[in-house]
């Protein structure tokens, strides 16, 4: 069997995750009934494989917004700023899942995204941790298949062919790209490091995708390619600051999961003060102009 892209994100959703990440995900579909489609498992702790302790990533496809919400404000607010993020705990583990709709995956997992957060995340190794039936299964695969070439297509023109030749060189430009459009607490070797953990994958995802190729991109393509990137990144900061608005909404303890987060991944010692936790909102505002001057989050 070619190694087409379908093909490998198949095999890779298809890998089975522990028990409880599997039970996990099943708890979190029943909370919306006939609207959960997809659980997929992701992130740090995929890669780890560590549970206890930390906090797990999926993200919960549902058919639609009024689907999984009814009449809630919830619906619109994740219409307008997807995703919405909610914490879960089941059997002693600590979660916090994204919820998007069929049709916004489908999106922002390709060249018609908003922003960066969805393509970055599932060109990267990814489990369906559960799914509603085989048509939600096929459907995720043939997303997900999706993320990588628009990571990588959006990425190429940023290189010389030279620099390009290394098939890993690519997927390293990419996800430093990608993390500086968002309020990250990684520290800037992360994206390298990402790649470097499963060289393998990554080439042939590459390959798959039909890069590293010569595309003979002219300086002036590289450097609108680049002023591209830039207001990307912009934007996506911004993007990701009202999305940590909204979850303070969202989201019970959501300002100490960030400290925790930020104070985990920069080595920082934040701590969270009694009023911002009662006022969570005016706590973002006043917590996040002081992490970025310290450079905690960038």
């Amino acid at each position: 069997m070619a190694d087409t892209l379908e093909n490998l994100v198949a095999a890779e959703l298809a890998v089975p995750v522990e028990p409880r990440v599997a039970e996990m995900a099943a708890a979190i579909a029943a909370r919306y009934g006939s609207a959960a489609r997809a659980v997929l498992f992701y992130g740090s702790c995929l890669r780890s494989r560590e549970l206890d302790g930390q906090m797990l990533d999926f993200y919960l496809i549902v058919s639609s917004y009024r689907d999984a919400y009814g009449r809630s404000w919830l619906a619109p607010a994740n219409r307008l700023i997807p995703p919405n993020v909610f914490p879960f705990e089941h059997d002693g583990l600590a979660a916090k899942y994204a919820v998007l709709s069929e049709a916004d995956f489908a999106r922002e997992c390709g060249l018609g995204a908003r922003s960066v957060s969805v393509y970055a995340r599932f060109a990267q190794p990814s489990r369906l941790a559960w799914a509603a039936d085989d048509r939600a299964r096929e459907t995720a695969i043939g997303v997900i298949a999706q993320a990588a070439p628009t990571l990588l297509e959006l990425t190429r023109p940023t290189m010389t062919d030279e620099d390009a030749e290394d098939g890993l060189a690519i997927w390293r430009k990419a996800f430093a790209l990608t993390y500086g459009a968002e309020l990250r607490a990684e520290r800037t070797s992360r994206p390298t490091h990402i790649v470097d953990t499963e060289p393998d994958r990554y080439r042939a995802f590459a390959q798959a995708a039909g890069f590293p190729a010569a595309r003979g991109y002219t300086e002036t393509q590289r450097r609108s390619s680049e002023a591209a990137w830039r207001h990307a990144q912009r934007r996506g900061k911004r993007t990701t600051a009202l999305r940590l608005l909204k979850a303070s909404f969202t989201f019970a303890g959501g300002i100490d999961y960030l400290a925790w987060k930020i104070n985990r991944h920069a080595g920082t010692s934040i701590a969270v003060k009694p009023w911002q936790r009662r006022w969570p909102l005016l706590g973002a505002f006043t917590l996040l102009p002081r992490l970025l001057r310290q450079k905690a989050i960038r």
